[in-house]
């Protein structure tokens, strides 16, 4: 098997405790080259432990993994070139313009020509007509597109998102999607950790479902599926819900309330 047919991300047997508390009790999974895989579990399930030791900020105490061909104790100098790891918050500097930002960070990186890799990343992720705005006055939405497009900045094949759209609302939550899907069309491979049922099923290629330090599914959205009894079929009427309303809302000037009622005669007086 080539290196470009192995897996990005490979683990196996991984275990982690932390004194009597056992976080991962022997994880296994595969992450395919250029898709989208995301690891979901609740608060406290151990996929920001995944994420440390395959980032190499953290040791396993027992199992193997391996990122873009590395191991990731033996050679970590390796995965740490191979790899991007993207927080729960967006890390950015929010004196500095967006342009700004990605300019120091390719600068630190020692890239060259750093302004034409600033606005072409400002570009592939729709920024260009905020490119000269401090980041203080961004929206969540955008902070996070930023974090995101500075954190491929030298083109790592396998980035980390590590619960990417906590704390957003929705239509930022929407933005972000999408930069992640561009991610994934681009060849990058996605390993994102999420507690949100519909994010893993609206941008995952593959689930796994991380709970009690062990993965206990692990598969398609399709076959996930297939692992419940046949679904009863019921016509009901479809009500939208409340992250649809709010969305088709905002996203019409001609529907959204424009200011609140005038007050009352009596409330006048």
């Amino acid at each position: 098997m080539t290196a470009t047919q192995t897996p990005a991300i490979r683990v196996a047997g991984l275990e982690k405790s932390f004194k009597d508390l056992h976080v991962l009790r022997g994880v296994d999974f595969d992450v395919e080259r250029g898709s989208i895989f995301a690891l979901l579990g609740s608060n406290g399930a151990g996929k920001t432990t995944v994420v440390r030791i395959l980032s190499t900020l953290l040791k396993a105490d027992a199992g193997t993994a391996t990122v873009n061909g590395a191991d990731v104790v033996g050679q970590a100098a390796a995965v740490r070139e191979s790899i991007s790891l993207t927080g729960q918050f967006a890390a950015v500097d929010e004196v500095l313009t967006g342009r700004e930002n990605l300019i120091l960070i390719a600068k630190l990186r020692h890239m060259k020509d750093p302004g034409a890799i600033a606005d072409a990343l400002l570009a592939r992720f729709s920024l260009t007509d905020a490119a000269g705005r401090k980041t203080g006055t961004y929206s969540g939405g955008m902070r996070r597109r930023l974090d995101i497009s500075m954190s491929l900045i030298g083109d790592p094949p396998v980035i980390f998102l590590d619960e990417p759209t906590t704390g957003l609302d929705p239509e930022a939550r929407l933005e972000v999607w999408e930069a992640v899907r561009a991610l994934a069309r681009g060849g990058t491979t996605v390993l994102l950790t999420t507690q949100y049922l519909d994010e893993a099923e609206q941008l995952a290629d593959r689930i796994a479902i991380l709970h009690q330090g062990r993965i206990i599914a692990n598969g398609t959205l399709a076959q996930l599926k297939k692992l419940l009894p046949p679904a009863k079929v019921e016509y009901v009427e479809k009500q939208p819900t409340l992250e649809e309303v709010f969305l088709a809302i905002i996203g019409s000037d001609a529907t959204a309330p424009a200011t609140a009622p005038a007050p009352t005669s009596r409330e006048r007086s």
